[in-house]
């Protein structure tokens, strides 16, 4: 077995892709990001999330400093995360859904989940999952409980997905996903390390744990209906499982 690098030059290119491929940051990287490339950075996906929590809750704060009141300012939070991720994890979110929803077979879930049309299904679960982030996030009420929340809620999301394509095969022999491959132990392993760092860090031990038994239960359950539908998983099945995650999470932060 070939020992990981662990070289900083490698640590340092896993970082970049992570945020070039999960961001809309203006970074440059030279050539095509391959599945590959992908999954060996898969450790780094929460970092990449922390980012995007992190950008989030600067939102958060320069609205509560102008005078705007919880709810616009957690809109405009939300609305942040969706502007820096280009709706990456929503898009797979509403494919997932409209294919699950829809679908009669697995062969006419995996073409919808390929349809750039959104239905009815996708359309409902873009809105409910918007809908409780942004309530979660607005109840919290100060701009330190907000950032704590949207960094543990982007960080341990991105941890998710690593660990289902580590435990799911992949539903199509193409594809992202698939191209990808099964991801190196040692990446899904400091994936979840960062994920649960982050949880409970932000939220602390005891909501910390809450929120990893929660995510946990998402994950098994995320599988189960994946491998009952199309047999497998999807970049698309990926992202909804992201996108469960990050309302878990801001519940249990907003949780009394």
């Amino acid at each position: 077995m070939t020992a990981p690098d662990l070289s900083i030059a490698r640590l340092a290119t896993d970082l970049k892709v992570a945020l070039v491929f999960y961001t809309r940051l203006p970074l440059a990287h030279d050539g095509t990001i391959a599945g590959e490339d992908l999954a060996r950075a898969s450790w780094a996906a929460p970092v990449a999330g922390a980012v995007v929590g992190a950008l989030a809750a600067v939102v958060y704060g320069v609205a509560h400093a102008w005078g705007l009141g919880p709810l616009p300012a957690a809109g405009l939070a939300v609305a942040a995360t969706i502007a820096l991720t280009g709706c990456l994890h929503e898009d797979g979110l509403a494919d997932t859904v409209d294919a699950f929803g829809a679908g009669a077979t697995p062969e006419s879930r995996l073409a919808i989940m390929r349809d750039s049309r959104i239905g009815t299904f996708g359309a409902c679960a873009l809105i409910v999952s918007i809908g409780l982030r942004w309530a979660a996030l607005a109840s919290l009420t100060s701009p330190t409980r907000a950032a704590a929340a949207l960094i543990a809620a982007h960080a341990a999301a991105r941890a998710m997905p690593a660990l289902l394509m580590w435990l799911t095969p992949p539903a199509r022999p193409d594809g992202l996903s698939a191209a990808a491959g099964l991801p190196p132990s040692d990446s899904v392993a400091a994936a979840a390390l960062l994920g649960l760092v982050a949880l409970v860090f932000a939220l602390g031990l005891g909501k910390g744990l809450i929120a990893l038994v929660l995510l946990l239960v998402a994950l098994g359950a995320v599988r189960q209906l994946a491998l009952a539908k199309i047999g497998g998983q999807t970049g698309d099945v990926l992202g909804a499982l992201e996108q469960v995650a990050e309302v878990l999470v801001l519940l249990v932060a907003a949780r009394g």
